[in-house]
């Protein structure tokens, strides 16, 4: 084993020099490719490089898609304008300063402008008179009516007139190139396409086939590449408050290894690329315990869509192969023995996974780490 590896630096060497300027799958053989959701166009270098191609489709489904309520709902840290008869003793009607105050004059005397009322983080509103008052998760209209309800205890008749003067409760982070990146607030229900448009548009440096959409710490399985540059009307979710949407910089290109190394983890993707011998060669293969004829790489050609590959590296080793070059977000992951199939190196590496799941390309948190992000 000794000696093979020796042989093997010496191989890397020459290589350096000459470059430089858990679902269940069924086992694959040595140089086998495994289409997951793949054309034949996307698989075209791999059998030009002379590997076995195999397809076996696996779609990655849309996330249930439905209709918020067409009307504004109502939230924490909302500012209201309350309205009750044009009588401000019994008003709170929002100032330019947003600050929370109110401001009742006498019956009959000069009518006064009153702060307006923030929902605080119990979703309540404090009105002269009434007191406290529960609005999160209504409509203005469902609050105009339960004014009207309350207030009809001291006023004949009475009027409400619900506003919003500034809309806090439904955040949206925009994270990535935008020109426009930080917190936005909706004003009402968007999809997905109009949430993009509120970052004013990205610089070009944005990587569109890595960009992302995440609910609740989930990457959900939406192509915003296929949105903006397909015209993929599918993918034009509705947004929800809390959303997150992230397109990484293109500039950061990066393969992980994982497996029988001993620097698990990111390696750099040099201006002039790289090639599997330069990544295995940066992150150090061990002395023993390693099989070149089972290398496998986990390839993203989309949020929804990817490619399994099994890599003879004995072959590249001999010359019986071209070098293989890494494409941006490739997981590569040397075996420790021939045993191993799909499900073990997922098993293996689903920790490394994990550690590095924000830098990783949506497909692989969406398929293998069933979007725990």
């Amino acid at each position: 084993m000794k000696i093979r590896y020796s042989l093997f630096i010496g191989f890397l060497i020459a290589v350096v020099l000459l470059t430089t300027g858990c679902a269940h799958y069924r086992d694959l053989d040595p140089g086998t490719v495994q289409e997951v959701g793949v054309t034949d166009a996307e698989t075209a270098g791999a059998k030009d490089a002379g590997a076995t191609v195999e397809s076996q489709v696996v779609t990655v489904e849309l996330p249930p898609d439905t209709p918020p309520p067409a009307d504004y709902i109502v939230g924490p840290r909302d500012l209201l304008s309350i309205n009750v008869n044009g009588k401000p003793e019994f008003s709170s009607m929002a100032s330019t300063s947003g600050t929370t105050a109110i401001n009742i004059s006498n019956l009959g005397g000069p009518v006064a402008q009153a702060s307006g009322c923030r929902v605080d983080n119990s979703g309540n509103i404090q009105l002269p008179y009434v007191g406290t008052v529960h609005v999160w998760g209504m409509t203005l209209l469902e609050i105009q009516d339960r004014l009207v309800s309350m207030y009809s205890k001291y006023l004949k008749n009475p009027w409400v007139i619900v506003d919003v003067k500034e809309y806090k409760s439904h955040p949206l982070q925009l994270l990535g190139p935008f020109r426009n990146q930080g917190t936005v607030f909706m004003d009402k229900p968007l999809r997905l396409l109009e949430g993009i448009a509120l970052g004013g548009g990205y610089d070009p440096t944005a990587d569109l086939t890595a960009a992302r959409l995440i609910r609740e710490k989930k990457t959900l399985p939406v192509d915003i590449y296929a949105l903006l540059n397909k015209g993929d009307a599918r993918q034009n979710v509705w947004l929800k408050a809390g959303d997150t949407l992230y397109m990484p910089d293109s500039r950061s290109r990066q393969v992980f290894v994982f497996g029988a190394v001993k620097k698990n983890g990111p390696v750099t993707i040099p201006p002039g690329g790289l090639t599997l011998a330069q990544a295995l060669a940066a992150t150090e293969l061990r002395d023993i315990g390693y099989d070149f004829r089972y290398v496998r790489i986990i390839r993203s050609l989309s949020a929804t869509r990817g490619l399994l590959m099994v890599i003879d590296f004995d072959k590249i080793m001999r010359g019986e192969a071209m070098p293989l070059m890494l494409q941006n977000g490739d997981v590569v992951y040397v075996p420790k023995s021939a045993f191993g199939n799909w499900n073990d190196a997922i098993a293996e590496i689903l920790p490394s996974l994990q550690a590095f799941s924000a830098m990783l390309q949506p497909f692989v948190n969406i398929k293998y780490l069933k979007g725990d992000w």
